[in-house]
């Protein structure tokens, strides 16, 4: 994605966002102001980076991700700012800590491929719960599928629960969740799955 100053994307797992399951009380009139996360902006911009914008407007996916998940996030008073509500999104991922998890169970960049069900039941064992794992489809003449995004799901009081069987199932999520023209989708445990050291 050399067009959009992604030269060196990161080669660790970033954050894609922090969402509410139900959006019912937006408050759309709330517009991101990135001065209220000013001193957040190193973090943001190492564990949750826009590699898609142009280093000019590198806030754009930040006000997204407010625009439309935060103002939802924020009826619950621990996410009722803006700050509140990067900054938490923040220490959930240094609490959940994936790239050091699955370096522990042996799961890392390769070239060769890896079950999903071994990828599974390794975040399961690790974490207590299941997570929804979303993988590219195979590319044509390709087997195998390719791991994109590993979601985790909260109660309200934020502590890990299982992400299986969930009513709405991220429905609101699937619809903007594309990478190139292929969309991410739970991924197929019969499949080999790539987690490539490069995305090309």
């Amino acid at each position: 994605m050399s067009t959009n100053d992604c030269e060196d994307p990161p080669k660790y797992w970033t954050i894609h966002g922090l969402w509410p399951d139900k959006g019912e009380d937006c408050n759309r009139t709330w517009h991101f102001n990135v001065t209220e996360i000013k001193d957040l902006m190193s973090d943001m911009r190492h564990y949750w980076p826009d590699v898609l914008h142009s280093s000019l407007n590198r806030t754009q996916f930040w006000k997204h991700e407010w625009d439309k998940h935060g103002t939802c996030a924020a009826t619950l008073e621990v996410l009722n700012s803006q700050k509140k509500y990067f900054g938490k999104a923040l220490e959930l991922y240094q609490h959940v800590d994936l790239n050091s998890c699955l370096l522990k169970a042996g799961i890392k960049p390769s070239s060769s491929y890896y079950q999903m069900t071994a990828i599974k039941e390794a975040l399961t064992r690790f974490y207590g719960v299941t997570p929804k794992i979303q993988c590219l489809p195979p590319e044509e003449g390709e087997k195998a599928q390719t791991i994109g995004q590993i979601e985790f799901c909260f109660t309200k009081e934020l502590q890990l629960r299982n992400c299986t069987g969930l009513k709405s199932e991220s429905n609101l999520m699937q619809a903007h969740l594309k990478l190139g023209t292929e969309e991410l989708s739970v991924c197929n445990d019969s499949l080999p799955t790539y987690y490539p050291s490069e995305v090309q």
